[in-house]
This record gives C-alpha cells, structure tokens and sequence, in this order.
C-alpha cells in the first residue's frame, strides 16, 4: 500500500497547474512553495500543460475561420496567441541559442551571448525560419481541416523533448530557469513522454508513430549540438528544443495529410 502511495504522489493533478504557471503566461494560480517543493518532479505535466496551450491557440484559428479570415489569416493568429499565451518564452529560447551557438567561439563566450537580452543576426534569422516554418504547415493544414488537433499534438508533443533534455543533460551554466526547477526524475520523464505520446495519438492516431520518430530526430539533433557548444542544457536551449520539436511536428503532418 505505501508504495502505491508513493508512486501516485508522483503525479499530482496540481502539476498542472504548476506546469502552467511555469511554461505559460496564463493566470493560473500557483502555491510558490509547492512547486519549489516539487521542483522537476512535475514535469510530467508539462505535455499536458502544452495541450492546453493548444487548444487555445485552436480556438482562436477555428474562430478566424468560422469568420472567413482563410486558412493564412488563421494561422498567424494561432501563432499569434501561442506567442502571446506563453509570453514567447521558447521563441527567445531559440533566438538565444542560435546567436550564442554561432557567434561565440568558446563554451564561456557562448553562455555570456546567450544570456544577453540583445538579438543577433543568428537570433533574427532563426525566428524568421521558425515562424515561416510553422505558418506555411499551418496553413496547408488548416486548409485541409486540420485545425485543433493538429495544434494540441505539436503543443504536447514539443513539451516532452524538454524534460529528456533537462533529465539526459547536464545544466551547462549552473543558474537560470532550468537550474532553478531542477532536474525531473525518472518518473517525471516517464510520465512526460506517456502523456505525450496519449495525447498523440487521441489527436493523430496511428500518425503518432511517424510524428515520435521525427521528434525523437529533432531533438537528438537539438541534443547533440548543444552538448558540442556548451557541454549541456540551459533554459535557452530547452526553449529551443520545444520550438525544433513544434516544427519537426508540423511538418510531419503535412507530410501525412497533404
């Protein structure tokens, strides 16, 4: 019995919350002193938190569209809301990454630019690419249909890359948002990926099986490079990692639906 206990204290619903009032600007209200107490161990709930993140974003496309706005006009109030919801926090993930990765020539000098507030020609050139990214795939798929459940699978699935990195990686700086949540458990990483890959597939079906190969590639490539330049993770880099996963996602689906 106690252990049963134990492993369902693993997973409270309260995660959720925690998870968004964490990774999203949506006033959700959080006890600061349990989620410092659960730290990294409410992970887990981050996919899910993604999903709702998701639905927003869905509802304002599928509003636009019931309006007539065309499948463009959706799409770029989708990622409109979803930069607004979660305060753009991967897209500057991202951004710092691509200046720190490639304008830095050292470990040392690549966590100083990256934690600089100031946008390079690296950062500029990776939100273009993001955003046109994800716009197009939106837009074929919104055209096609594709409207909420494609923008809850790329939300929650593009959120469990985050906890394999924050588990798998070292904290490369030893300070900032990933330090401070601290590292997820085995548990937490487990019960990440499980609600990933459950949200998944209730929103693609069988498609999930295609979509979990090209995130797992993203992310290693994310991975693989991140250990290269700063010998781990940053909050930077899982911000960067959600943003490569979202679009790896995205376009995934329009392989298989277009």
């Amino acid at each position: 019995m106690r252990n049963r206990d134990t492993r369902l204290q693993d997973f409270e619903r309260a995660d959720i919350a925690r998870a968004l009032g964490l990774i999203s600007r949506l006033p959700v209200r959080v006890d600061p002193d349990s989620a410092q107490a659960r730290g990294g161990a409410a992970a887990w709930a981050w996919p899910v938190a993604g999903g709702i993140i998701g639905a927003i974003a869905a509802l304002a496309a599928a509003i636009a569209l019931g309006l007539g706005l065309g499948p463009a006009i959706a799409a770029a109030l989708a990622l409109a809301t979803l930069v607004v919801i979660t305060g753009a926090m991967h897209e500057d993930g991202l951004a710092d990454c691509a200046d720190g990765f490639w304008g830095g020539w050292e470990k040392t000098r690549r966590l100083e630019i990256m934690k600089d507030s100031h946008i390079g020609a690296y950062g500029v050139a990776a939100l273009i690419l993001s955003f046109l990214l994800r716009w197009s795939a939106l837009t074929m798929l919104f055209a096609e249909g594709y409207v909420w459940t494609t923008l809850i699978a790329a939300a929650a699935l593009s959120r469990a890359p985050m906890v394999v990195l924050m588990r798998q990686l070292p904290n490369a700086r030893g300070t900032g948002l990933s330090q401070s949540v601290g590292q997820p458990t085995l548990r937490a990483m487990q019960g990440a990926l499980i609600a990933a890959l459950v949200i998944g597939f209730l929103t693609t079906g069988f498609q999930i099986i295609l979509l979990t190969i090209v995130v797992a590639l993203a992310t290693l490539g994310v991975a693989a490079i991140a250990r290269a330049k700063i010998d781990g993770q940053t909050g930077d880099v899982l911000g960067a990692t959600q943003q490569v996963a979202e679009i790896a996602v995205l376009l995934g689906l329009v392989a298989l639906n277009s």
